[in-house]
């Protein structure tokens, strides 16, 4: 047997290891270095230890500071279809039309919506020979965004692993999430702002007993919101990104700080009201507590949504999935967004890593 899946614990990953050899088979794990397609542009890639580190705003904060060098990144995500593989081998998304050409659930879109907003391309699909060739046609620099705590499947020039702090000690016990955390040249703790000290401080040691060569960023996930009227003094129904609520094990994300740091009176707990595969999903997950993931991988799953906001009684909804859900289903209440980005607050930062990595690319073999 060959395991191939993310954000596994390690104590999960060796009960099906063992499951595996009590039956007489042999049980393997396929390394990064014998897995990796080879890009001949430069490649950057961004990965994390846990689902919901916050990727997508260092993804984002890196093409902005190559577009600002006038260079064109191209933003190639991990898997991500769901439906008809052999239509969806090879991707490219450029609009929200592209998105709906290709029938995208919403966790597709929570991946893909935020990068063509900046005026990044993504390419994406199942065949990764073929989409890497795509990429390299029309991008400077390859921009890996991984998928859940996954390791990239191009060998990177730069590799960029997350951390959590709150979820201090997960980069320990996870798997393949710790093998970036291994391999990386740069590590940023995220979430500063908002996690414990003592989460900061735990995650601070486990770097400098596991891997005290990287280079390592602390930053903040800014957290901003387009209506913050709809929030305070409000009894408030918090959405969240679901991959992060479900696989993360997280009870809570950016949503439910935005509405506690904007006064709302209450946040609703929607498991009450939850209807049909949203039942099913607090059921399955019952860390998730009082938000609500934003789950649509059907159009069922996304009448369920639509049936489970209706029934919980709230003033206003907190939308902090990146999708612009509105779109997708009619949400019956007033609503707002939420948007969070990095912000670092450490040296060398982001942009002076990216300038020292594009001088060496301009020495290197690949020339762009």
């Amino acid at each position: 047997m060959v395991f191939a899946y993310s954000d596994v614990s390690h104590l999960t990953l060796m009960h099906l290891a063992s499951r595996v050899l009590a039956a007489g088979a042999d049980f393997r794990l396929i390394g990064p270095e014998r897995s990796f397609l080879f890009s001949s542009r430069p490649v950057i890639s961004v990965c994390a230890v846990r689902t919901g580190c916050g990727k997508d705003s260092v993804v984002r904060r890196i093409a902005a500071i190559l577009i600002a060098r006038g260079l064109r990144p191209v933003v190639v995500r991990h898997p991500m279809p769901y439906g008809d593989l052999e239509r969806q081998a090879v991707q490219r998304f450029a609009s929200v039309e592209d998105c709906d050409r290709q029938e995208c659930t919403i966790e597709e879109r929570e991946e893909y919506e935020q990068h063509f907003n900046d005026g990044v391309v993504v390419h994406a699909g199942v065949d990764y020979v073929r989409i890497l060739a795509a990429a390299e046609n029309e991008a400077d620099i390859i921009l890996w965004d991984g998928g859940n705590n996954d390791w990239p499947f191009f060998k990177p020039d730069l590799e960029i692993a997350l951390l959590d702090p709150h979820r201090p000690g997960h980069e320990l016990l996870y798997h393949p999430g710790e093998s970036n955390f291994r391999r990386a040249q740069v590590l940023i703790v995220n979430k500063i702002d908002s996690a414990p000290v003592s989460g900061v401080q735990q995650v601070m040691a486990n770097i400098a007993a596991v891997n005290p060569n990287a280079t390592v960023i602390q930053a903040r996930s800014n957290i901003t919101v387009d209506k913050p009227d709809r929030i305070r003094g409000k009894r408030v129904l918090v959405i969240e990104d679901g991959p992060t609520l479900t696989h993360g094990e997280m009870s809570y994300g950016s949503g439910t700080i935005a509405a506690q740091k904007h006064g709302a009176a209450e946040i609703v707990d929607p498991r009450p009201g939850a209807r049909g595969s949203l039942a099913n999903i607090f059921k399955h997950f019952p860390w998730v507590g009082k938000a609500l993931p934003a789950m649509g991988y059907s159009p069922a799953q996304l009448e369920d949504l639509k049936a489970t906001i209706n029934a919980t009684p709230c003033d206003s909804i907190v939308v902090a999935t990146p999708v612009d859900l509105a779109r997708l289903i009619p949400l019956d209440k007033p609503h707002c967004r939420v948007r969070y980005d990095l912000e670092e607050v450490s040296h060398p930062d982001l942009s002076e890593i990216i300038r020292d990595f594009l001088r060496k690319q301009a020495c290197g073999p690949k020339q762009f």
